[in-house]
């Protein structure tokens, strides 16, 4: 047994309903039976929140490996600094004008391995776990 009932719609949402109905090619009043039974149903919130949950577990995910990635880039990069910083003597000023020359040829070769690379899909951190099999642990390497 049904029961009947009159309300009125804000003309705007009235023809959305109108529209969706000739769309789906439904009465809208099955429409409105189905959203109200979504709406007033008690799992509706549950569902809601679990679909919430599994968003945010899978965004928490991605920025602890964009965390991860982003440690790995500044370990890379403050290693390679304190290297060159320790193994690079100072040249005299007569050998400036060529070191700078040499420079920017090794850094556009640079740019285009890096390009070379990132086109090929291939990242360090990767590289890093590929080198590293954890299943070695016991040959560690000592830190300096």
């Amino acid at each position: 047994m049904r029961t009947k009932h009159t309300f009125r719609l804000p003309p705007d949402l009235a023809g959305q309903l109108a529209d969706h109905a000739n769309c789906k090619r439904v009465p809208q009043a099955l429409i409105v039976e189905t959203a109200l039974a979504s709406f007033l149903s008690p799992d509706n919130s549950e569902r809601m929140e679990a679909a919430l949950g599994r968003r945010l577990d899978r965004l928490t995910r991605h920025v602890e490996r964009l965390e991860r990635h982003i440690t790995i880039s500044n370990e890379a990069l403050a290693l390679f600094v304190r290297f060159w910083l320790t193994a690079t003597p100072p040249l005299p000023d007569t050998a400036q004008p060529a070191a700078q020359a040499k420079g920017r040829e090794r850094y556009e070769g640079f740019v285009e391995a890096l390009g070379r690379r990132l086109a090929r899909g291939q990242t360090l951190a990767q590289e890093i776990s590929l080198d590293i099999d954890p299943t070695q642990t016991s040959q560690t390497v000592p830190r300096k």
